[in-house]
């Protein structure tokens, strides 16, 4: 059954990269990261209320507590690196780079988690690493328009998308410990929370706080639909990761690559090249090697 959450996972999780990037082609990254994370608290503690588990925060230890908290500070870091990225950058160039922290979230599960490396997820692993390398190589230099020509923002999107990868790594490590003693819905919505302030104090410590008003009325409701879908997709992560393995369960979830490239080509007319193409190919072999 843990698959099955795992595939919704990543379905969402597509939908929430194309929705967000409609967002915020004017709207600053950091204001729609905070707003729309308003949407996923209301989602979460909605689905804390349908499922009844609201009754068990006085039963959450404190080693529990401790590790949402700080899966949720390693996914607010995650989010307004990703979001920023995405902003500054080619869909289909930010989100492999995104989606290889499958990678670093393999060798921490071995680390921390003590699960098993077998030759075969070894192998998808090479293939994962390798695809993503071909699809960050497309359109290298290639500005889109509208897009800043200087050097450093030029190559801006490149370390956020980067700082996106490594936190979201250590979210999955995190929140794997996290949601062992308490219910996934309940964990999800605690840990939203965490993120839901660290987003707002990123708003007002840059002073973005007055542009709320200013938000075009159609990229503020693409936002709250990338805040539901993200909600959708974080209440099936974190059921799958609290019934199964990490190391298999972040393959699959980061699978949401697929859904995104079909859409930036229908949405934004974004085209795989023939090496994009082939690391998209290594990056779906290798994560359906981890199935084995």
């Amino acid at each position: 059954m843990w698959i099955l959450y795992a595939c919704g996972s990543a379905v969402f999780a597509g939908a929430t990269s194309i929705l967000a990037k409609c967002g915020i082609r004017r709207t600053d990254s950091n204001v729609a990261t905070a707003v729309r994370t308003i949407v996923v608290l209301l989602f979460a503690w909605i689905m804390v209320l349908v499922v009844g588990s609201g009754s068990q925060i006085g039963q959450i230890g404190g080693r529990t507590l401790l590790f949402l908290i700080l899966s949720g500070l390693a996914t607010g870091a995650s989010w307004l690196c990703y979001f920023r990225a995405l902003q500054i950058g080619d869909i289909n160039k930010v989100v492999p780079i995104d989606k290889s922290s499958t990678v670093l979230t393999i060798l921490l599960a071995f680390i921390f988690l003590h699960e098993t490396i077998s030759v075969v997820k070894a192998a998808g692993v090479a293939l994962i690493a390798v695809g993503t390398y071909l699809m960050i190589e497309k359109k290298e230099g290639k500005e889109k328009p509208g897009q800043a020509q200087d050097g450093a923002k030029g190559k801006g999107w490149f370390l956020y998308a980067a700082g996106s990868a490594v936190f979201a790594s250590l979210t999955s490590i995190l929140g794997k410990i996290g949601i062992t003693g308490v219910e996934s819905n309940l964990g999800t919505a605690i840990r939203t929370g965490v993120v839901l302030i660290m987003a707002w104090v990123m708003v007002f410590a840059t002073g973005k706080q007055k542009t709320v008003k200013e938000i075009p009325r159609g990229e503020f409701g693409f936002i709250c639909l990338s805040g539901l879908a993200t909600g959708g997709s974080w209440l099936c992560y974190y059921k799958a990761l609290q019934e199964g393995p990490a190391s298999v369960v972040v393959p699959i979830d980061k699978l949401s690559i697929l859904v995104t490239v079909a859409f930036s080509r229908i949405v934004f007319r974004e085209r795989l090249s023939f090496q994009s193409g082939l690391g998209l190919a290594l990056i779906v072999a290798g994560t359906m090697l981890m199935l084995f």
